[in-house]
């Protein structure tokens, strides 16, 4: 497996991860997606909305947008901050939206090669840094972006747990890796 093979099988797993995660939060109430908790971004909403907010201002940067501002939010703050016009209001729309967003994705991940995992990717932080413009290697950016998604990822699933959820998703790599792979043959 080439560097780039593995890059895109790590965004395979972060897209498929949220669709488990999605599908577990659709089952909540409004109160349970705004209830506050001391993590993530303070609520599951909150989180679920940051969580897509990073993918799509990280996929903007890659294309050449170096201060993308994601659908609903206010420029200069952190991704997902949904405080603008037209925010993301249900479940629904959010889930929408991100079978919009893992289509461009999936468009650009066809684009990835080897060679170009060097390239500078230039962006206008919203968090650490704030303000400033950086240049990170292409490569650097999209292993955060699966990074953040597993730290975000678990986030939510401890706010799932202490909202009592009866059944959270299992969003390891090796569960995705097996489901994909035909069964064996029991060994003797």
């Amino acid at each position: 497996m080439s560097s780039g093979e593995f890059l895109v099988r790590l965004h395979r797993h972060r897209m498929w991860s949220n669709h488990r995660i999605l599908k577990s939060t659709g089952s909540l109430t409004k109160d349970q997606l705004h209830t506050p908790f001391p993590i993530g971004q303070g609520t599951v909403w909150k989180t679920l909305t940051h969580l897509q907010a990073g993918e799509y201002v990280w996929l903007e940067a890659l294309l050449g947008n170096d201060s993308p501002v994601f659908p609903g939010d206010i420029s200069n703050q952190l991704p997902g901050n949904q405080n603008g016009v037209n925010p993301i209001s249900t479940h629904t729309e959010l889930m929408s939206r991100w079978k919009e967003l893992d289509q461009r994705w999936n468009d650009y991940l066809d684009t990835v090669t080897d060679d170009s995992l060097n390239d500078l990717v230039y962006k206008i932080s919203t968090s650490s840094g704030q303000g400033k413009r950086f240049a990170t290697r292409r490569s650097d950016v999209l292993l955060h972006i699966c990074t953040h998604a597993q730290y975000t990822t678990a986030q939510l699933i401890n706010m799932l747990r202490h909202l009592n959820c009866s059944k959270l998703p299992d969003v390891m790599l090796i569960t995705m890796a097996r489901e994909s792979t035909p069964p064996q043959p029991d060994a003797p």
